[in-house]
């Protein structure tokens, strides 16, 4: 038998635990994966790729190879206010919290904010960000946060929150006038051009984002998912995320949220919603027949005691279910092992049913899941697909002994942990220091512009001590 001949790539990452999370849901043991350009070109065990070699070889050996994480809903900007706004369900934190530091934002405040949290996701493994940005809004800043993303080595998304003139929900909910800066025209057209800045298939997109489908009006929505229909883009919302979102919405309209979507033929493969907690049965059915994905944050919705998603019946559906972080100033960490774990925690408790969602399951929220809600060809380790994959130190004490690899990093692995980050076959971040973004003069940076936004904002007083 003539033996084969040798393979040629740029990157072999070899000898590692190889996670593919493809349909089999495949563990090579070790395993390895080449990667040419921005391509997977060949994955399997050692055995398998044996002939092949490389300008640049990695051993992985004791380490785990997988995709990187997507985190599907993110607020960049909230990084200068992490750990303020303690004790408060969805509604107060954000009249008494969030909305008075979101009019205080200032454009270096939010580049500042941005260039903190992209260094932060790269660390624990994070590849794609949607980056739910509205504050400010305006396109300049827009485009600098999209900038931030890609000059770190990101992809992703810059969702432009849309919020327009103040309407009769949130009047009664108490939020301030000074949010509400742009006319609903206004709002579309800095959108429009915002889009055809970074349209579909920049590495960093940006995409039309009515912020919450509860508040923002119904004609302003429209506009928004007309236009990224007429951009061959997708959109993003909060949605639900409050128990009295679809009661507030039925009381100003008569129909619920997700349903009006549905009827008036706006809900499609298009619609990323944030949360989507608080969905009835109709919903459900509809969001998944429409093939619409949906950002799961654990995180943000147990510190909030929003609730939880119904997982199960929404993955059924066919939804595109991906894992968010939340922003650091309501998830507090951009750690999407952290978000895989309480994924599983939450519905577990909610059903007492143990096997409602496993440590497979989770992983692919954070992966292949997240991938499809974002549009991108990635999330599955296999020929053809974006080399964004990362790489995990098993040799931890939390990790040892190691039984089953996908469990170890689903409930013991935290974004520390993480020794390589590659976007599109390029090594971002290795060994603590990420290679295109000085996170050192960042976390400076951000020291004092939060210092200074705090100030601004009059929220000195909820740095509050200990107190009995």
């Amino acid at each position: 038998m003539t033996p084969p001949l040798p393979q040629h790539c740029d990157l072999l990452l070899t000898g590692g635990t190889v996670i593919t999370v493809d349909d089999a849901r495949t563990v090579h043991e070790p395993g390895a994966v080449a990667i040419t350009g921005s391509r997977i070109v060949a994955v399997g065990s050692c055995a398998e790729l044996a002939e092949w070699h490389a300008d640049t070889v990695i051993d992985c050996t004791g380490r785990a190879v997988l995709p990187g994480f997507v985190d599907g809903h993110n607020h960049l900007y909230q990084a200068l206010a992490r750990g303020l706004g303690e004790g408060m369900s969805i509604v107060p934190w954000l009249c008494e919290f969030m909305w008075p530091y979101s009019i205080a934002m200032t454009f270096e405040a939010a580049v500042a904010a941005a260039r903190l949290g992209v260094v932060e996701a790269l660390r624990a493994g994070t590849t794609t960000i949607i980056d739910n940005h509205y504050a400010p809004s305006d396109l300049l800043t827009t485009l600098a946060v999209a900038d931030v993303i890609e000059k770190a080595g990101l992809r992703g998304v810059v969702a432009r929150g849309v919020i327009g003139d103040r309407t009769e929900i949130a009047a009664r909910r108490g939020q301030p006038q000074g949010l509400f800066r742009y006319s609903a025209a206004d709002e579309l057209a800095m959108t429009r051009e915002a889009v055809q800045h970074r349209p579909k298939g920049s590495k960093v997109e940006i995409w039309p984002a009515p912020l919450n489908l509860t508040y923002v009006d119904q004609d302003l929505v429209r506009g928004c998912v007309e236009l990224a229909a007429e951009y061959d883009t997708k959109w993003h919302t909060h949605c639900c995320e409050s128990s009295k979102d679809p009661q507030s919405y039925f009381e100003a309209y008569g129909v619920r949220p997700v349903e009006w979507l549905a009827k008036e033929g706006l809900l499609d493969e298009r619609a990323t919603l944030a949360h989507a907690i608080w969905l009835d049965d109709y919903e459900i059915e509809q969001v998944g027949a429409a093939g619409a994905g949906v950002a799961h944050n654990p995180a943000s919705n147990a510190y909030l005691a929003s609730g939880t998603i119904r997982l199960r019946e929404l993955r059924n559906s066919g939804a595109a279910v991906s894992l968010g972080s939340d922003g650091p100033s309501c998830g507090h960490r951009q750690d999407l092992f952290e978000a895989m774990k309480l994924s599983i925690f939450a519905q577990r408790l909610t059903t007492l049913d143990p096997t409602v969602c496993r440590a497979e399951d989770a992983l692919e929220l954070a992966t292949r899941e997240g991938a499809r809600y974002a549009g991108i060809d990635a999330g599955v380790l296999e020929p053809g697909r974006l080399a964004d994959v990362i790489v995990v130190d098993f040799d931890r004490p939390h990790l040892r002994p190691l039984h089953r690899a996908v469990s170890s990093l689903v409930y013991a692995a935290r974004g520390s942990d993480v020794e390589i980050t590659i976007v599109g076959g390029q090594i971002v971040y290795r060994d603590g220091r990420c290679l295109f973004i000085d996170q050192d003069a960042a976390a400076e940076q951000a020291e004092y512009q939060a210092g200074q936004l705090i100030s601004r904002a009059g929220m000195s007083g909820l740095r509050m001590p200990w107190s009995h």
